[in-house]
């Protein structure tokens, strides 16, 4: 199978081209990333030999490079993708550009193809919006009976995740008028090695430590859904082999915490002080909570999350730890090309 991944320098898609590879030895990738600021090579490292493994830096809007990757692959795995709510709320122009042209670019090629790929558009569960806030850590209140499932109307409420809903519709919009095999996915909040470290978990992981402030938004009680990095591969790997086409699928860790446990947890495995938790200004429009029903991935993609949530923070905290080389290059910049 002859893969062209899209955002593969990513954190996501370096780790899903790092699973598809080891994972079957007929699995050929094309990586096709822009390298913008969270886009490393440094991902990827010992891969360039692989002779199943080509990489090319280039932009998903320009629609003479897409279309000459495009056609000749089996699928289209579409990760490439502006991320960042924070950077949206102040300059959403990229977020368009990239998440929405970008997209559409993809699509048209898709579609133009000899032999149109299988194109599986991977998105967020920050389209759907915000559910009401439940404590995840009340052991009285059933936090998993009102989640997202995938028939749940989509209501962004930033930049970020309005330009995403845009992609997943303009996505589905080719299947159904044009009958392009599309699935789409939506996952929660991942986590994992390799996560460029503006996101809360690898942030604070980092600052902590290096004995600097934690920074926590508002009240620190917003509740995210949490999902290590391999089962999202792993899931997505199911949507590109089983998914139905036409369909979306969320993917979710079982794993609810407040921003506020995720720091502490981190700070108590770290062993860093509690003074080091700075409460800032909130986030304009900051959800409150977030959660996936995965039911339908589950039944249907014969996909669950196996990564149990306190294991995977520490992983991912001993990785950071382990791998000083790598983040002195992305705090320095050194790993721009």
């Amino acid at each position: 199978m002859k893969l062209l991944i899209t955002g593969g320098a990513g954190f996501i898609g370096s780790n899903l081209v790092r699973y598809l590879l080891e994972e079957y030895e007929d699995v050929e990738v094309i990586n096709l990333d822009l390298l913008t600021y969270a886009g490393n090579l440094d991902n990827l490292s010992g891969l360039e030999a692989n002779p199943r493994y080509r990489f090319v830096r280039g932009d998903i809007c320009d629609p003479s490079l897409v279309g000459d990757l495009v056609s000749g692959v089996d699928a289209v795995l579409n990760l490439a993708a502006e991320s960042h709510v924070d950077r949206s709320i102040a300059h959403d122009t990229p977020f368009v550009r990239t998440n929405v042209n970008g997209t559409h670019t993809l699509l048209t090629a898709a579609l133009a193809a000899p032999n149109p790929p299988r194109f599986v558009h991977v998105s967020t569960d920050e389209v759907y919006g915000e559910l009401p806030w439940r404590d995840p850590a009340d052991a009285d209140v059933d936090t998993a009976a009102e989640r997202f499932t995938e028939s749940t109307p989509l209501a962004p409420r930033s930049p970020y995740s309005a330009t995403k809903a845009s992609g997943d519709m303009l996505a589905l919009a080719y299947h159904r008028t044009h009958g392009l095999d599309v699935v789409v996915t939506r996952c929660s909040n991942n986590y994992g090695p390799y996560q460029f470290p503006e996101k809360l978990i690898p942030l604070m992981v980092c600052n902590a430590m290096k004995g600097d402030p934690l920074p926590v938004y508002g009240d620190g009680l917003n509740v995210r859904d949490w999902i290590h990095v391999r089962d999202h591969c792993r899931g997505l790997d199911g949507a590109l082999r089983k998914g139905r086409s036409g369909e979306a699928y969320n993917f979710g860790g079982d794993a609810e915490r407040t921003n506020l446990q995720i720091v502490k947890a981190i700070l108590e495995q770290t062993g860093a002080d509690s003074g080091l938790i700075s409460f800032v200004e909130d986030r304009l429009g900051h959800d409150r909570r977030y959660a996936v029903d995965a039911t339908k991935a589950k039944e249907e993609l014969s996909w669950a999350p196996l990564v149990e949530f306190g294991e995977g923070l520490a992983e991912t905290i001993g990785w950071y730890g382990e791998n000083g080389a790598w983040l002195k290059r992305i705090e320095s910049g050194a790993y721009r090309v």
